[in-house]
């Protein structure tokens, strides 16, 4: 069975599947605030703006970071 972790800042929801990570450390060097793999849990999303999350998510090689956003507008 998959793993799959959810982390939330605002209205986007951080997704990280840790079988799909080949640790290039694309993560940590663009964020290190947020991405510390020495910390529990290793994903601090508070620590980073919804735009600098979505912009690092969007630069994962391997697809293990992704997001999903909800409107707010309902």
């Amino acid at each position: 069975m998959e793993t799959i972790k959810k982390y939330q800042k605002e209205n986007l929801t951080v997704i990280w599947k840790p079988q799909k990570c080949i640790h290039s450390g694309v993560c940590v060097k663009t964020l290190p605030r947020v991405y510390d793999p020495k910390s529990t849990p290793w994903i601090k999303s508070e620590n980073a703006s919804v735009e600098a999350l979505k912009s690092q998510i969007d630069a994962c090689p391997s697809g293990a970071l992704s997001y999903t956003e909800t409107n707010d507008d309902n």
